[in-house]
Formats: C-alpha cells, sequence, structure tokens
C-alpha cells in the first residue's frame, strides 16, 4: 500500500508539474511589431488650405485584429504564433495615414475622426486586404506574398456627399517566413499604398475646393 501511495504521488507530482510548464509557456510575453508612416511624396503635389478628418478604416473580422493574419490557402486564415500588431490594424492604418498627411506637409490641418476637429473634408477608408498569402512560384517553391488594399472615399462634409473614391493595392514578396522579414513586407506594402493614397486624395480634394468656392 505504502509503495502504491507514493508511486500515485509521483503521478500527481509529474502531472502538476506539466501543468505548470504549459502555463509558463503560455504566459510567455507576444513580440509586438510596429509600422511606419510614409514620410516622402511627389514634389508636385498642391497644398489646400483645408482641414481633413481621418477615419477608422472599415475592416472584415479576419483583419480588425492585433494579430498579423496569414492565409495558407485563399479560403483559411492564420495568425502568427506569438507576434502581435502594437494595435489593431484598422486603429494602426487609421494613425499611420494622418501621420503620412502631416508629413506630407499638404494639409492645412489633418487628424482622427475622435479628436473634434471641424473638418471641411473627410477620409473614409475601408481596409480589404492586410494579410501575407502563401504562393507557389512555377517550380513549387513556397513564398509569402503580404497584400494590402484600402478602398478610399473622400466625403465633402458642407455638402456632405462623396466626391471621389478609388482603391489602392500593393503586393510585396517576403525576404523569408520569419516574422521580421514578414513585418518588413508588410511595412513596405502599407508605406506605398498609403503613398498612392495620400497623393491621390490630396489632387482631388484640391480639385474640388478650387472648383467649388462658394462654400468656403
Amino acid at each position: 500500500m505504502i509503495r502504491l501511495f507514493i508511486v500515485a504521488l509521483a503521478l500527481v507530482s509529474l502531472g502538476g508539474c506539466t501543468g505548470l510548464g504549459t502555463l509558463r509557456q503560455a504566459s510567455k510575453p507576444n513580440d509586438l511589431y510596429l509600422l511606419t508612416p510614409k514620410s516622402t511624396f511627389s514634389t508636385s503635389l498642391p497644398r489646400v488650405q483645408r482641414q481633413v478628418v481621418v477615419q477608422e478604416p472599415t475592416a472584415t473580422a479576419a483583419v480588425n485584429t492585433d494579430q498579423i493574419a496569414i492565409q495558407p490557402t485563399p479560403f483559411q486564415v492564420q495568425y502568427l504564433p506569438r507576434a502581435r500588431w502594437v494595435d489593431r490594424a484598422p486603429l494602426i492604418v487609421q494613425s499611420l495615414l494622418v501621420e503620412s498627411y502631416e508629413n506630407s506637409g499638404k494639409v492645412a490641418a489633418v487628424g482622427r475622426s475622435t479628436v473634434g476637429l471641424r473638418a471641411d473634408y473627410v477620409i473614409v477608408p475601408d481596409l480589404r486586404e492586410f494579410q501575407g498569402l502563401v504562393v507557389s512560384d512555377v517550380n513549387g517553391t513556397k513564398t509569402i506574398r503580404v497584400e494590402v488594399r484600402i478602398n478610399i472615399k473622400i466625403i465633402d462634409e458642407y455638402e456632405d456627399k462623396i466626391i471621389a473614391s478609388d482603391s489602392f493595392r500593393e503586393y510585396v514578396i517576403a525576404a523569408s517566413d520569419k516574422t521580421p522579414d514578414l513585418v518588413r513586407a508588410f511595412d513596405e506594402a502599407l508605406g506605398k499604398t498609403m503613398r498612392d493614397a495620400v497623393e491621390w486624395s490630396v489632387r482631388r480634394i484640391n480639385s474640388h475646393a478650387v472648383n467649388n468656392p462658394r462654400q468656403y
């Protein structure tokens, strides 16, 4: 009986150690990753003396998260283990768009929709794609292609109507499937997408303001 008791106690202790190891593994912190705003733009951009507000982008549930999305197939979404964005993807994109407009030096004032800024124009983004997709070349070699697509609408707040809309998309092949290389590919794809979106919207706002001086 004593021997049986000792064996049973050893098994319980071993089980407890296994549970503790699992708990420690689960409690390891995630690596957090930042993305950067765009800072270089065409020198031919006009300057608009208007106030612009950028709304938080809409997004599907698969993208509206702080997890880094990878699609092993076009019909499946997974997330990188132990790696997160510093915030939900739509909030990151909103913040970086605001910074990118500021860095352009071509907008009188720009802010988020939550700061209470009285806007002349509102930028309404829709984050359609923000993930890596596993793709194969003709030799069967697999790589990860990061895809970013943002649809943009510009709303004239005075007349409460959409004055322009367009879609901006970029693909970047990651150097490897390592998380730092994937993040760099996200940063490059998002940067190119934001540059195109900012330049297009500044030109459209300028054109609209010039052709509609009565409202100002």
